[in-house]
């Protein structure tokens, strides 16, 4: 088993690794002081190829696999989780849930536009009162004529507001029916469609969230992704990835954390030598480290197999668990290894804690996790 990064690999965590410190480490703080989603900084990284990893090329994308992805997003996760999440939702997401499950027409039309950056995508599945609970949406699409009519809202929505197209799960049957959700690709323009931009939260400030408004939006019937009904079945299959991606961006989040830790460490003295050579930061350290590896050991599993097209869900969801609450550990840690200083926003530890959080609550819950884990496990 060979655990060395491969030549495409090496190629993007370099690539990324200088993106990010040119054109995102100078802005972050002005982006997440003020919640600004730098939209043409997303259009470079399209640019680059990385708004469409493992889009084939035949559709304008890089055509590499979930390897290459997911050491692209520990390397953004490394400065700046903001960013992070905006590449993620937009490739494991939006853009993913088109090219898995949409028809060839729909993929020629919207993933082109969506791997080069011209398009910024959204995905919509929660509401304001279904979280977990996604069968509960209110959100409806009723057939009239040749179109289908949507009402409704959806909550804490990636890219809601200046996204060009965004994938949504509205309820085309009856509630609790798990074959009553169907998948529609809504455009950005489209009468009756509006968002809100959510504000004030506590990490990831630079990747924008919003809620989306349905008044009465005619969406025609070649938006509708797969079959009547299948929306649900896609959304699961789709967040097995999407929970790929988060815990590669959890990774990059822990090491950045650690990191930091390590060099402030080395440099802050106290009782006459560097606060590393104290027993006490030496373990945390020590402690950080060993879990990040890990955590990026189980992160490349999934990535491995999800590039395999092997079943995903159980090995998505250790990684997804395992990384995520590893992030906020390490996080946590860099706060108290600096102290005072870990406090402030001039030292980057408090980012990283703020950024962590979220990766335990996005695309499923720490909580769902085990949920997801143990029915693999006992079925």
């Amino acid at each position: 088993m060979n655990f060395e990064l491969n030549e495409n690999q090496l190629m993007i965590s370099q690539m990324v690794r200088d993106f990010a410190e040119k054109e995102i480490r100078p802005q972050m703080k002005n982006w997440d002081d003020h919640e600004i989603f730098p939209v043409e900084t997303m259009k470079k990284l399209g640019e680059l190829g990385l708004l469409g990893i493992f889009v084939p090329e035949e559709y304008g994308g890089s055509g590499f696999g979930y390897a290459e992805y997911a050491t692209a997003l520990m390397e953004l996760g490394k400065v700046c989780g903001g960013i992070g999440l905006s590449v993620a939702a937009h490739n494991s997401l939006c853009t993913g849930h088109i090219y898995y499950h949409g028809n060839e027409a729909q993929k020629r039309k919207y993933l082109p536009k969506l791997a080069s950056g011209e398009w910024i995508g959204a995905w919509g599945l929660t509401e304001a009162n279904t979280g977990s609970d996604a069968m509960r949406m209110q959100a409806t699409a009723v057939k009239d004529g040749d179109d289908w009519v949507l009402n409704g809202t959806k909550n804490w929505i990636t890219h809601g507001l200046s996204g060009d197209v965004a994938v949504v799960l509205i309820r085309t049957g009856d509630l609790l029916d798990s074959n009553g959700i169907t998948a529609f690709i809504i455009e950005k323009g489209m009468p009756g469609f509006s968002a809100v931009q959510i504000k004030e939260k506590l990490g990831v400030r630079a990747s924008e969230t919003a809620e989306l408004i349905f008044d009465n939006v005619r969406v025609p019937e070649a938006n509708v992704i797969g079959n009547i009904g299948d929306g649900f079945k896609q959304a699961m299959q789709v967040l097995d990835g999407g929970r790929v991606s988060i815990a590669s961006l959890s990774c990059g989040i822990a090491r950045g954390a650690y990191e930091a830790s390590v060099k402030y460490a080395k440099e802050r003295e106290q009782f006459g030598k560097p606060i590393a050579h104290f027993q006490a930061i030496a373990f945390k350290i020590a402690d950080m480290a060993t879990e990040v590896d890990a955590a990026e050991l189980l992160t490349y599993q999934a990535a491995y197999l999800k590039d395999l097209k092997k079943p995903v869900t159980k090995a998505g969801a250790y990684a997804k668990y395992f990384a995520s609450e590893v992030a906020v550990t390490c996080g946590n840690e860099a706060v108290q290894v600096m102290g005072g200083y870990g406090y402030t926003k001039e030292y980057p530890a408090e980012k990283f804690l703020r950024d962590a959080k979220l990766m335990t609550i996005g695309e499923g819950t720490s909580e769902i996790q085990k949920i997801v884990i143990s029915r693999e496990i006992l079925k």
